[in-house]
């Protein structure tokens, strides 16, 4: 069986398992030795959905599909070489098959049907385990990143909200002691009043005394 080499580097976040996994470069296929009337294309040519305005990614995650794909092949012709055969010819023509076919049996005189479909079947079990895996690690990642949203919105609604409530104590305070300043001259006037008279009064009281004692003062300096 072949090892798996998919390179998935670049699909998710600074993906820590991917140290480790899936950097082993892609092995070319074994080529096969065939004359030169029996070479198989070396590319298929389907083309793949690629709207990069919708997805920026479907490029670069077709290609390591793509890639991956091709690094399993085993030597010799199997299912994989009549895959690129066909694709490359027309998939839904049947000559392509029975030219693919005839093109393996020249190669691996006891190629069957069943060889094909069980190499098929290979593949996509293959396949399917590597989607299987990193289709966990994304939805892992996925879910950590939502939860990680999730708390901060929770953080930050709290503290909004205590900052909001702190806002509304303030403003009370502020509007209380509004009032407070408001009431000061109007408490306090009566005991303002009354403090400015008797000051008024003690100058005046001074002044009365002090105006008698001179008026005998000077009498007493006229008329003694």
């Amino acid at each position: 069986m072949a090892k798996e080499s998919f390179n998935w580097k670049s699909l998710f976040i600074n993906d820590e398992t991917n140290n480790s996994e899936g950097t082993a470069a892609t092995q070319p296929s074994t080529p096969i030795s065939t004359t030169t009337d029996k070479k198989f294309p070396n590319q298929a040519t389907e083309a793949f959905p690629t709207n990069s305005l919708t997805n920026p990614f479907l490029n670069e995650i077709f290609e390591v599909y793509d890639k991956g794909f091709e690094s399993l092949n085993e030597s010799g012709f199997d299912f994989f070489e009549l895959y690129k055969s066909v694709m490359a010819v027309g998939v839904t023509n049947p000559q392509s098959y029975q030219m693919a076919f005839t093109m393996g049996k020249s190669i691996k005189s006891d190629l069957t049907k069943e060889f094909l479909l069980q190499k098929g079947s290979f593949y996509i079990a293959e396949i399917e385990k590597v989607y299987a895996k990193y289709d966990t690690i994304g939805k892992t990642k996925k879910a950590e990143l939502d939860n990680t949203i999730t708390k901060e919105k929770y953080n930050l609604s709290k503290s909004i909200s205590d900052l909001e409530a702190k806002i509304i104590e303030l403003q009370k305070e502020l509007e209380a002691k509004k009032i407070e300043l408001q009431k000061i001259d109007p408490v306090n006037m009566e005991q303002l009043s009354e403090i400015q008279l008797k000051m008024d009064a003690n100058n005046l009281a001074k002044q009365k005394i002090l105006t008698s004692i001179n008026t005998v003062i000077t009498g007493i300096n006229q008329y003694l």
